[in-house]
């Protein structure tokens, strides 16, 4: 698995637009990996091992967003010295006992350790995916691309999500509803091994024409001084990374709580099976019209306004009861993670110099794939101190925080954008 030469390369999505469309396929199956969960796991928790804690049955999130933050972070390191690929391919790997796990397992230790390998999972392969397709596409149309590799993900989370949950009503929890991981996971490999290429060549190419927009862009940094500005220095880059951890965190709460409170309000597995689809699907689509708009109108609107209304919906979530209200609810919540989610990864993209990209990606994902375990034991701890009700609500209230958060620290580092760029630490 050799590194392609950058030399003859040429950056576009038309140029490059077979192996880009079959990195989307690929990160599609990425998405199902995660999507074989969404509906059947938080009841199989309370149905089949008899978790009545909200806070030990969310341990399963918890252990997966740490270790897919942690791996987020290697991902993005390893690409850039060992190459793109072999990252992936190692991901495939590493996922493919997790289906096998949670179909054997006897005790909810294994559903556990089915979770710490779907992190290792996720972050390897979608982290690759992400970093391959800003690779491949250049700066003029990386929101768009963005959008079309985070729909094709989320897009299949929402597919699988209602297909196990109409699988799990008409078979049981188990074993049927984790065939579809199976599958998704020896494709997934498949194509990774046989048909996909090294991009880390055009990463090179692109850094040597890049116009510096930083200070430390033409001179070597430490992985130390990209995380520092990545998390904390850099206005853009730590505004992104602390959206995107509380975007994940109400993601979080939405994968592991919303199941159980719309069960316990009498909702059958397959209404919860479509709401919890509705959500990602929404989402899923939305990408591909909100990924190109953040490259004509600028990130920082789709960001901040999109932070407004997530804390919406699930403010509407809380205060409201029944199936048609709850699923226009994951409608808009869908709605507004598709504002935020593409464009966040844009925004990394914007600002990191090529030479350091893939480890400001990889960064940036630890901090938003933490919000996975903070939501998680957040929403477990209030939900069993005080209530379901009130740990939705706490989370509305620190997703509107993060949209000020945005709105007073971001600049806006897309050149299309209303504000113009300013890249300073």
């Amino acid at each position: 698995m050799t590194v392609t030469d950058g030399a003859g390369l040429q950056l576009g999505l038309r140029q490059n637009l077979a192996q880009f469309s079959l990195l989307v396929g690929v990160n599609a199956l990425v998405g199902g990996m995660i999507g074989q969960e969404r509906t059947v796991l938080p009841l199989l928790a309370e149905r089949e091992f008899g978790l009545t804690a909200f806070t030990a049955a969310l341990t399963f999130i918890a252990a997966f967003g740490a270790v897919k933050a942690a791996t987020n972070f290697f991902a993005g390191t390893m690409s850039d010295r060992y190459g793109r690929k072999p990252v992936l391919v190692a991901g495939w790997l590493i996922g493919l006992p997790v289906p096998l796990l949670l179909i054997w397992a006897p005790s909810w230790g294994w559903v556990i350790a089915a979770n710490v390998l779907l992190g290792v999972n996720q972050g390897l392969t979608w982290s690759t995916t992400v970093i391959m397709k800003i690779d491949l596409v250049g700066p003029e149309r990386r929101g768009f691309a963005m959008g079309l590799n985070e729909a094709a993900g989320y897009g299949a989370v929402a597919v699988t999500a209602l297909a196990t949950g109409f699988i799990a009503e008409h078979a049981g929890l188990r074993p049927e509803p984790f065939f579809l991981g199976l599958a998704f996971a020896g494709l997934g490999l498949g194509l990774s091994v046989l048909f996909v290429r090294e991009t880390r060549g055009y990463a090179e190419q692109e850094s040597a024409r890049h116009v510096a927009r930083h200070d430390g862009d033409n001179d070597p940094l430490t992985t130390g001084e990209v995380f520092r500005l990545t998390s904390f220095r850099e206005r853009a880059l730590s505004s992104c990374s602390q959206a995107g951890l509380v975007n994940n965190l109400n993601d979080g709460l939405a994968w592991g709580l919303f199941p159980i409170a719309f069960a316990n309000a009498g909702l059958s597995v397959g209404r919860i099976g479509i709401l919890a689809a509705l959500y990602p699907a929404v989402w899923g689509l939305g990408q591909l019209y909100t990924g190109g708009l953040s490259d004509r109108i600028g990130r920082k609107p789709l960001i901040a306004g999109g932070m407004f209304t997530q804390a919406a919906a699930i403010a509407w979530i809380a205060a409201t009861t029944g199936f048609r209200a709850w699923a226009l609810g994951a409608a808009v919540l869908g709605a507004g993670t598709a504002m935020v989610y593409p464009t966040l990864l844009a925004a990394i993209g914007d600002v990191a110099h090529p030479s350091w990209r893939a480890r400001s990606v990889g960064i940036y994902r630890l901090w938003r794939d933490g919000g996975f375990a903070v939501g998680a034991l957040l929403a477990g701890v209030l939900a069993d101190v005080v209530s379901i009700d009130a740990a939705i609500w706490a989370v509305a209230a620190l997703t509107a925080g993060s949209g000020v958060v945005v709105l007073v620290r971001m600049y806006e580092t897309h050149p299309a954008g209303p504000i113009g760029a300013d890249v300073r630490g």
